[in-house]
């Protein structure tokens, strides 16, 4: 089957993806029966360029490394804005990874809502509109017979959404927890070793680990979005942002790494979701764990992901948290299970 690609968003996880398409397009057409062409591409800050024939994937990408635009490309249609683009395009899977907005979600939410309405399969990286509006979206794309895939949204490449929902189907989750957050648990780290917060910061920083404003991260925001998508999409929850008790890493300081750690312990940002009741609660909170917990040795900017079952206890899940290609490997993965489900 051949399908129709519009890239909303393309940034570096939107390139990511690109390349891995560019690259695999041979091995993706051999090995499963898939064939795309990439229609539309729309960025606030790239521009935007329309050809329903499909566009030079490799062209694009050597225009944006060189101009830093879309642009530029010598045809099709230009100076479409997103919503225009994904209602208007013949694309049959809308790629949405524009910014996150962990506040009000937007315009992520907009585009998705777009898409869907506009019987359009989405696939995205964006913690926004699942964490906030998950609920809202899944019951969309089902009213309109299409699918929304969101694996990257909680350990970008390292498989953890779709291991929940269709390895572990007829499991009940009774538990996640995890380190879901990569800049983090660098810097943490990175001052166990006797570096301060603010160095430590400061090289993540350097290294691209951590944004220049790193509130999102270390006040444990992302963490917070994740274990929400998790609570909600493998238990079943709603499980709110503001549900959360959350508290990041910045009040830690050396003499509390020290304390930990002549007591042999070490600290992590913690992210936990379980089930109470007939509620599930979330929680992202510092903790200081003995090595007996797996946890306590995942160092840098890895994270991991515990997940304990009623049938076969505990599972663990170990990988990159973060990066262009490997976020693009959870696009791509999504893809070809959208594309697996309508093939049939």
């Amino acid at each position: 089957m051949k399908y129709n690609l519009a890239f909303i968003g393309f940034g570096t996880v939107g390139q990511g993806l690109a390349n891995l398409l560019w690259e695999k397009r041979g091995f993706l057409r051999e090995r499963y029966g898939f064939e795309y062409e990439v229609v539309v591409i729309s960025d606030p800050l790239k521009g935007s360029v329309y050809n329903p024939e499909g566009l030079d994937l490799g062209k694009l990408l050597s225009l944006v490394k060189e101009t830093g635009k879309v642009a530029g490309y010598p045809e099709g249609k230009k100076g479409w804005d997103s919503l225009k683009s994904i209602r208007e395009s013949n694309a049959d899977i809308v790629i949405e990874v524009t910014y996150t907005d962990i506040q009000t979600g937007e315009p992520a939410i907009s585009h998705i809502r777009a898409a869907l309405k506009g019987k359009k399969h989405v696939v995205t990286t964006n913690k926004g509109p699942i964490a906030l509006a998950y609920r809202e979206l899944s019951e969309l794309a089902r009213e309109n017979g299409v699918l929304l895939r969101f694996e990257g949204t909680v350990l970008s490449g390292t498989p953890s959404l779709n291991l929940g929902l269709e390895a572990l189907a007829g499991a009940e989750i009774r538990e996640v927890r995890g380190i879901l957050n990569g800049t983090t648990n660098y810097i943490l780290t990175e001052m166990s070793k006797g570096i301060s917060y603010e160095a430590a910061l400061k090289e993540a920083q350097r290294l691209g680990y951590a944004e220049a404003k790193p509130d999102a991260d270390v006040e444990g925001w992302d963490a917070v979005a994740k274990i929400v998508i998790l609570a909600n999409a493998l238990m079943g929850g709603d499980v709110k942002v503001a549900d959360v008790e959350r508290k990041g890493i910045t009040g830690l300081d050396i003499s509390d790494i020290e304390e930990a750690r002549e007591e042999g312990k070490r600290w992590k940002l913690i992210a936990r979701a379980w089930g109470e009741g007939d509620k599930v609660k979330a929680k992202v909170w510092p903790e200081k764990i003995g090595p007996e917990d797996f946890l306590a040795n995942v160092g840098g900017v890895t994270n991991a992901l515990i997940v304990d079952t009623d049938v076969l206890g505990e599972l663990t899940m170990i990988g990159p948290g973060a990066g262009g290609r490997e976020a693009g490997f959870a696009l791509l993965s999504d893809i070809l299970s959208i594309h697996r489900l309508l093939a049939g």
